[in-house]
């Protein structure tokens, strides 16, 4: 029996051994942390680990490895696989590799992410038969394990972690659809960053699609030998595949929508129902159901996420932001009175492109490992040593027509296990006062 290592018991890693074990292999998972279905999984005859990776683990007898897509390759026993030449994948590859009847339209970029693939998933639904998987929150594994013989159209998120560990994965569209610096805490340079970006369409053939977004200069350096077809898109041209006229989206002359139809504020989000709309048209959905789609879509949330209003003032959660250029667009959809908050995990990123919103933010109330330095992009600025104190004090300063922001411009993992729990935390916040 082939033998197969899962270093990280979290949804995807579980979700990883479970599918290999069904299909035959021995299953060794392990993880720095307690695993609360050890039992579980030991009765369905893995060999489980937690609380640490013990030494005897280190060998060159796998098949190959899975790893969780947050673990750095430096850590000490991924680093023995490496020097070792043993295959590490993240378990989208294994997923790949069982599901034979599914159709994937896969998105990533550093920005609008998950925005798109929610929309291409609304799109998909239109055929009946759609799921959305990946850095999402579902793990593509799961998915397959419960649904490995059905045909599924699958919008698929990927982070650039989760791409580092493909092998034969080939999605029918693509899009990377932005690139801006991110992740400099994980990857070795900002450059190896962008080139794990573009291995999303590393496998694709003549007949598949990727999405390419000529208005970032960025993508185009970097989406260079791409062997399928290009669909180019803009906001600002029109001499390419995928664009807007006259406040029409159109694909190669063909109408999409209506811009004046959307739901979702700001120009980035036409450019993300642009990119989502051209995927579930090569998916198969007509242009009628994804104008349908695509009206009655409400955006997400975490993401510039409208909550409520008290006494004339706005309350929005982008908690999702977790980079500078995400918080640069939350910061555009408002054209003045922004009572910002922001902060968290320092993650080596600059923050210098938030000052060009000086003029439209009123005060700046910052928290976590950053509070200083995105503190000193702003006229006005008061350093907090937690979001709820942030939002204690912008309250307080609030006027009729002010409009609190959460959009923190940082990762969460200083305070927070992640950009949802910081989210809920700062909505229920939120609504408590709203409702006082």
């Amino acid at each position: 029996m082939k033998k197969v290592l899962v270093i990280g018991a979290a949804k995807s890693g579980i979700a990883a051994a479970k599918l290999l074990k069904r299909h035959g292999y021995e299953v060794i998972l392990t993880d720095q942390k307690e695993i609360k279905e050890k039992n579980e999984l030991e009765e369905d005859g893995m060999i489980v680990y937690d609380n640490g990776h013990p030494a005897s683990l280190k060998n060159t007898g796998y098949e190959f490895v899975v790893k969780n897509p947050g673990i750095r390759y430096n850590v000490d026993i991924i680093d023995y696989f490496v020097r070792n030449h043993v295959k590490i994948y993240t378990e989208i590859e294994i997923a790949y590799r069982y599901a034979k009847k599914f159709h994937y339209g896969a998105v990533t970029g550093t920005n609008g992410k998950t925005t798109i693939t929610s929309m291409l998933e609304a799109c998909l639904k239109m055929n009946h038969r759609a799921l959305a998987a990946g850095n999402i929150g579902t793990p593509l594994s799961e998915i397959v394990f419960e649904h490995e013989d059905e045909e599924k159209d699958i919008a698929l998120e990927l982070s650039n972690f989760q791409l580092l560990g493909i092998e034969t994965f080939r999605p029918e569209v693509s899009v990377v659809c932005n690139l801006a610096p991110d992740h400099l805490d994980y990857m070795p340079t900002l450059e190896s960053y962008y080139e794990s970006k573009m291995r999303i369409a590393m496998n694709q053939k003549e007949d598949d699609w990727f999405l390419r977004n000529v208005d970032d200069e960025t993508v185009m350096h970097y989406a260079k030998n791409i062997q399928c077809e290009i669909i180019d898109f803009s906001l600002k041209r029109q001499d390419v595949d995928l664009y807007v006229c006259n406040g029409e989206a159109l694909l190669r002359g063909k109408h999409l929508f209506y811009v004046k139809d959307l739901k979702v504020v700001g120009e980035h989000n036409v450019s993300n129902a642009m990119i989502a709309a051209a995927m579930a048209i090569k998916m198969g959905v007509s242009y009628e159901n994804v104008e349908k789609a695509l009206k009655e879509f409400k955006g997400i949330e975490h993401r510039i996420e409208y909550i409520g209003e008290k006494e004339g003032i706005s309350f929005y959660n982008d908690s999702k932001a977790t980079n500078t250029q995400a918080a640069c667009i939350a910061l555009a959809s408002f054209e003045k009175n922004i009572l910002l908050l922001a902060g968290g995990k320092d993650k080596g990123i600059s923050f210098d492109e938030l000052h060009d919103y000086d003029e439209r933010v009123k005060h700046a109330f910052t928290f976590g490992q950053t509070k200083e330095k995105i503190a000193a992009e702003f006229t006005h600025s008061t350093t907090c040593e937690t979001m709820q104190e942030a939002l204690e004090k912008a309250f307080d300063i609030a006027q009729k027509g002010d409009v609190i922001l959460l959009s923190p411009a940082c990762s969460s993992y200083d305070q927070f296990d992640n950009y949802e729990q910081r989210g809920d935390l700062f909505r229920e916040a939120c609504l408590r006062i709203i409702h006082a």
